[in-house]
């Protein structure tokens, strides 16, 4: 991991964006630490860092602010400044076309926009956070949140360092992933945008009917996909304070 800048942010969090090989990443950090501080990895869609920042960062701020929290995140494959993914470029234009003729998703779709970022962006997830728990000031333990969701599934099966994941429904899911669904067993807590206008709502509750964990909450609020009420950031913060302290 290298560090490429450093900031102190207005509340005192600092912010430090940093490369690993090729992937670029962001960490924040409590103003102070007296101990080893847990860790929130923050998930996003594949739209890019820089656009995705806003989000991102508010989140960062509250968990660092509000409960001494570190948190960071990586960008995924084909995205931001990465290099091109012309494979990925593709399935996401056939989505938009499907979209725009008012067509169904079909599964083949799904599958080529999601397996194949869930198969490269789960290891770099992992090297990431290698490297983020050998910083000091990081001790674990660790949550992960947000992003595409069916990264989350994966993360949450093979990673037994992350003990609670905050998952956003809302982004297609292969039908694959209903199975490692069943083999989830960590805490989760998971929003889900009742009138969101991308989203098969039906398809979210199989999805959280089928995860295997046995505490598992669902908050689901109308309104469409960017509509999450605020007060959900912070119930989510109290959520990994549960389960990260």
């Amino acid at each position: 991991m290298h560090v490429t800048s450093e900031r102190r942010l207005d509340d005192g969090v600092l912010e430090r964006a940093f490369t690993l090989g090729e992937i670029p990443g962001i960490l924040w950090m409590p103003a102070s630490v007296s101990a080893p501080a847990p860790l929130i990895l923050i998930g996003h869609p594949p739209l890019g860092l820089r656009r995705m920042y806003p989000r991102l960062a508010a989140r960062a701020r509250h968990y660092a602010t509000e409960y001494g929290f570190a948190s960071a995140t990586v960008e995924l494959p084909g995205s931001g400044e990465r290099p091109r993914w012309p494979a990925a470029e593709q399935a996401r234009a056939d989505l938009r076309r499907a979209l725009e003729a008012g067509e169904p998703i079909d599964g083949g779709i799904v599958d080529a926009l999601v397996l194949p970022l869930v198969e490269r962006a789960v290891p770099e997830w992992r090297a990431a956070l290698d490297a983020l728990l050998a910083l000091p000031g990081i001790g674990g333990p660790v949550g992960y949140e947000g992003g595409v969701i069916s990264v989350g599934v994966r993360l949450a099966v093979v990673e037994p360092r992350i003990v609670a994941a905050g998952l956003f429904a809302g982004s297609l899911v292969p039908a694959a992933m209903f199975e490692e669904a069943r083999q989830v067993t960590i805490p989760l807590h998971v929003l889900l945008q009742w009138d969101d206008e991308g989203n098969d709502r039906q398809a979210a509750l199989d999805l959280f009917d089928a995860f295997g964990s046995q505490e598992k909450t669902l908050h689901a609020n109308l309104g469409g996909h960017t509509g999450v009420p605020q007060f959900e950031l912070d119930t989510g913060a109290r959520f990994f304070a549960r389960h990260l302290r």
